[in-house]
């Protein structure tokens, strides 16, 4: 079985014996924007697994999350993490939560490179805006006490990382120069 994600840009060889670059990180903390503009400036494909799990499902993540559970959502994250040992090359941005799937980063690294962008929950509040609104856990009466509380469950998980960059004060265009650099590094196996 070959994996299939229809939802990314199909820019490059996805070659399995070249490592995938993921990027992990709080919600709002730029995984989609600057993994979109990473994966052209090295001429990757890219894929966001919340595209991919909406269009798979043919629902958003708020009605997956409200009819089917986070539980469900989960196991579609692992899912898609499963193909993606199918082959390499791309930059991928699963969702904040991705981390907390038990294993699921051993089913993925080595060879994959995990990068997290940090930022402080403020900042990625900021950066939803409105958009917070699509997103389940954050829906609640209180979306900044909820990223706070989601930074204390995950931070140990996302600094587990192979690199880790400030993306608190940096625009998009220098973090994606950032970890262009980092990428050049970066060598299969």
């Amino acid at each position: 079985m070959t994996a299939t994600f229809r939802t990314s840009q199909i820019v490059s060889d996805i070659d399995v014996g070249k490592p995938h670059l993921i990027l992990v990180g709080l919600p709002g903390s730029g995984k989609t924007a600057v993994g979109e503009a990473l994966a052209a400036r090295l001429n990757r494909s890219f894929l966001d697994f919340d595209r991919e799990i909406e269009r798979r499902e043919s629902a958003s993540i708020a009605e997956i999350f409200g009819v089917r559970g986070e539980a469900y959502f989960r196991q579609q994250e692992v899912g898609l993490t499963l193909e993606l040992r199918q082959c390499g090359n791309m930059v991928v941005a699963p969702g904040g939560g991705w981390v907390t799937n038990k294993g699921v980063v051993d089913i993925i690294r080595p060879p994959a490179r995990l990068v997290y962008l940090k930022v402080k929950p403020e900042t990625a509040l900021k950066r939803l805006g409105a958009a917070r609104a699509a997103r389940p856990l954050l829906s609640r009466p209180d979306p900044l006490g909820e990223l706070r509380r989601l930074l204390v469950e995950r931070e140990t998980l996302y600094t587990q990382a192979d690199h880790e960059i400030s993306a608190e004060v940096l625009d998009v265009k220098r973090v994606v120069e950032k970890l262009a650099e980092l990428a050049s590094t970066i060598k299969a196996g």
